[in-house]
């Protein structure tokens, strides 16, 4: 009898631990998971635009002869349309040995000495985006003076770009309690503290485009308004 009352004593003590271990199980379980999205456009207040003058010559005296006017002449253009003298920099000037190819009984028997390429590259970084915009466009007034020179479309960037991030973290994280709220409200119950949180990539694209997201992250650097995106993935308890 003894033998039995044991067991039974057992049995309810198994019975006991299981059903904690359920409990504690499903109220493990019992939260909400939701996806807020903060987005937000702006307007870029830098610009940074980039060219290169480029010279042929059969030496490289000539050739940092015709950079140098060129050069000359780029600063005295910007100038002109109202650009600060800081706001332009030259980098060094490259210089290539070329080489043209030489045929003897229409095949082909080497190549030749022909002279030198020099190239230099120059940025302009302002806050005027504006004026360096219609600089940029207007670069063919330096070409009918002669200046041999390849130009670049601008970038766009926002110097203001972590306070912009921060901003919608707060608006991501908002939106994603409101949706906890009103799925928790349907189910007759209420959400209470987070359980967990993760902030999704940081999406930069331009404003009015159909640019597609990037699972790294997009930062677009072409279109001078953009727009901003990010997500907050947030685990909420249920109360």
């Amino acid at each position: 009898m003894k033998k039995y009352i044991i067991i039974a004593a057992a049995a309810i003590v198994c019975a006991f631990v299981l059903g904690r271990s359920y409990t504690y199980k499903y109220r493990s379980q019992d939260t909400i998971v939701v996806t807020g999205l903060g987005e937000t456009e702006f307007t870029s207040d830098l610009i940074v635009w980039t060219g290169t003058l480029t010279a042929e010559a059969p030496n490289v005296a000539a050739g940092y002869a015709q950079i140098e006017a060129s050069k000359a002449k780029v600063k005295q253009y910007l100038t002109s349309k109202g650009l600060a003298d800081d706001a332009v920099v030259f980098e060094f000037v490259n210089v290539d040995k070329q080489y043209a190819t030489v045929y003897q009984d229409g095949k082909w028997a080497g190549q030749r000495f022909s002279g030198y390429q020099l190239r230099q590259r120059f940025t302009v970084e302002s806050k005027e985006v504006e004026k360096v915009e219609t600089i940029s466009r207007e670069i063919s007034s330096l070409i009918a003076q002669g200046v041999s020179i390849e130009a670049y479309a601008p970038d766009y960037y926002y110097t203001k770009l972590d306070d912009v991030k921060m901003g919608l973290i707060e608006t991501a994280s908002a939106d994603a309690r409101t949706r906890a709220e009103k799925i928790a409200a349907n189910a007759g119950t209420k959400i209470g503290r987070v359980a967990s949180a993760r902030m999704g990539v940081f999406q930069i694209t331009g404003a009015n485009s159909n640019e597609e997201f990037s699972a790294g992250g997009s930062f677009n650097t072409s279109s001078r308004n953009k727009k901003a995106r990010i997500t907050m993935r947030i685990e909420y308890r249920i109360k």
